[in-house]
C-alpha cells in the first residue's frame, strides 16, 4: 500500500481521509510525495473523468522503489531514451518543454494536405533533437500511462478514459513556452443529452485552428480514432470517431501515407477489434473545411495498447489476463531496424523483466544492438523471443 506525504501529514493511499483531501489539494495545487523512498518523491494530482488521482511526475518512475506501484522501467530501453534532455526537457517542477520536428504554422491562403511525417530517410536526420509527430503521439501515450495494463482494468478503458489521459498528459507540457493543451484537440465522446454542450466546447477548442485570412496560419494538433477513409470530389476524407466533420487530405499525400504506414493499415484492417489512432496537424479554412498538414498513425488493440506486429499482439494477449502490471515499450523516433523493449513487467520479483521480440529476418547489427541494450541494464532480467526460432517461450 502506497503512502503519501501531503500538507505535513502521511496518509495511506486508500484511506477515506486521503481521498476526501484530494479535491481541495488539487484546487490548491498541493503536491503529494510518495514515501516509497527517502527523501519522498514528488507526485501530482490529476482529475480524470471526475475522479482525483495521484500520478507520478513525468519520467520519474525509475526513481521509485521497484516495489512501488509508481515504479517504471528505465526509459533507455525504448525510443524515449535518446530524446530526454534534447527534444524533451523536464524542469524541477515536472513541467516538460518539447521541441517539435514539425510546423505549427502554415504560410499561404489555405492549409494544404502535404505529407505523412517521417517520409524522408531518417538516417540523414538528427533524431534526438526534436520530436517527430509519431514521437509526440507516443510520448502522450506514455505520459498518459496508456502503455500500462493489468487484467483488473478490463472493460474500464474506453475513448473517454483515453481522452482524459491524453489531456492530463498534455497539461504537463509546453511548446515554445505555450501550453500544449491549448494546441491539442481530442474529440469528446458524443452523448445526445449533452449535444449542445459538446458543440460549444468543440467550437471553443477549435478556435485556434480557424483561418483569419491574413498572415501565417496557426495549426492545431489532433489525436483521434480513424473511422474510415472515403473518396471526395478532390482528394480524400478521413472520417474520425466522435467528430461530425472529416479531415481533408490530397490523393498524393494519401498514397504516401499508405506507403509509409503500410504495416499499421494492414494490421488495422485485419480485425474489427483494433483501433487506428491518428495524430495530425491541421487547420480550418475560412469556409470551415478542416485540412491535414502532416499526420502519423498508430494501431492499438482493444485495450488501446499499441503494437507493431502480430507477434507483439500475441504477447500482449498472453499478458492481458495477468493481474500483474505490464508496460508496453514504444519506438518514438527510432526506425524499425533498431531494437526496443516490447513489454516490461515492473512488478516481477526478484527483478523486473524486460521482454524483447526479435522479428524474423533480424540482421547481425540488430542482434548486436540488442545484446548491448541488455548488458547495459543488468538490474533487469531479459526475456527474448526470436520469432524465427519458433513459438513464444514460456512467460516468466
Amino acid at each position: 500500500m502506497r503512502r503519501y506525504l501531503i500538507g505535513g501529514r502521511t496518509f495511506e493511499e486508500d484511506s477515506m481521509e486521503f481521498q476526501a483531501l484530494l479535491p481541495g489539494a488539487y484546487e490548491q495545487k498541493l503536491r503529494p510525495h510518495c514515501r516509497c523512498k527517502e527523501p519522498p518523491l514528488p507526485m501530482y494530482i490529476a482529475r480524470l473523468d471526475g475522479q482525483y488521482l495521484v500520478k507520478r511526475m513525468p519520467l520519474s518512475g525509475r526513481g521509485h522503489d521497484p516495489a512501488c506501484a509508481s515504479y517504471e522501467p528505465p526509459y533507455e530501453l525504448s525510443g524515449l531514451g535518446p530524446l530526454i534532455g534534447n527534444a524533451i526537457q523536464i524542469d524541477a517542477n515536472g513541467r516538460t518543454a518539447l521541441k517539435l520536428d514539425f510546423a505549427m504554422t502554415k504560410k499561404g491562403p489555405r492549409v494544404a494536405a502535404s505529407q505523412p511525417t517521417e517520409a524522408v530517410v531518417p538516417a540523414i536526420r538528427n533524431e534526438t533533437k526534436k520530436l517527430s509527430l509519431r514521437a509526440m503521439l507516443h510520448y502522450l501515450w506514455e505520459i498518459g500511462e496508456l502503455t500500462e495494463w493489468c487484467s483488473s482494468w478490463a472493460g474500464k478503458r474506453g475513448w473517454g478514459r483515453v481522452r482524459s489521459s491524453l489531456l492530463s498528459a498534455a497539461s504537463q507540457m509546453t511548446v515554445r513556452g505555450e501550453p500544449l493543451s491549448d494546441m491539442l484537440f481530442v474529440p469528446e465522446v458524443f452523448h445526445q443529452e449533452d449535444k449542445e454542450g459538446i458543440v460549444a466546447r468543440r467550437t471553443a477548442a477549435l478556435a485556434g485552428a480557424r483561418s483569419s485570412g491574413t498572415g501565417p496560419r496557426k495549426l492545431m494538433i489532433t489525436v483521434a480514432e480513424v473511422k474510415e477513409f472515403t473518396a471526395a470530389r478532390e482528394g480524400q476524407r478521413i472520417l474520425l470517431r466522435h467528430l461530425p466533420f472529416p479531415l481533408m487530405i490530397g490523393d498524393g499525400a494519401l498514397k504516401r501515407l499508405s506507403a509509409r504506414y503500410e504495416t499499421e493499415l494492414e494490421l488495422w484492417r485485419s480485425s474489427e477489434e483494433f483501433h487506428l489512432i491518428l495524430i495530425a496537424t491541421f487547420g480550418i479554412s475560412q469556409g470551415g473545411v478542416a485540412s491535414v498538414d502532416e499526420l502519423a498513425l498508430m494501431v492499438v488493440n482493444e485495450h488501446w495498447l499499441p503494437f507493431e506486429s502480430i507477434d507483439e499482439l500475441r504477447l500482449l494477449e498472453k499478458l492481458s489476463v495477468l493481474k500483474r502490471k505490464s508496460v508496453k515499450g514504444l519506438r518514438f523516433n527510432l526506425a524499425r531496424e533498431q531494437p526496443i523493449v516490447a513489454v516490461t513487467l515492473p512488478e516481477q520479483r526478484p527483478a523486473p523483466i524486460a521482454m524483447f521480440v526479435v522479428p524474423a529476418g533480424a540482421r547481425e547489427d540488430y542482434e548486436r544492438a540488442l545484446a548491448e541494450m541488455i548488458e547495459a541494464r543488468p538490474e533487469m532480467t531479459p526475456w527474448v523471443w526470436r520469432v524465427a526460432e519458433g513459438e513464444m517461450p514460456r512467460l516468466p
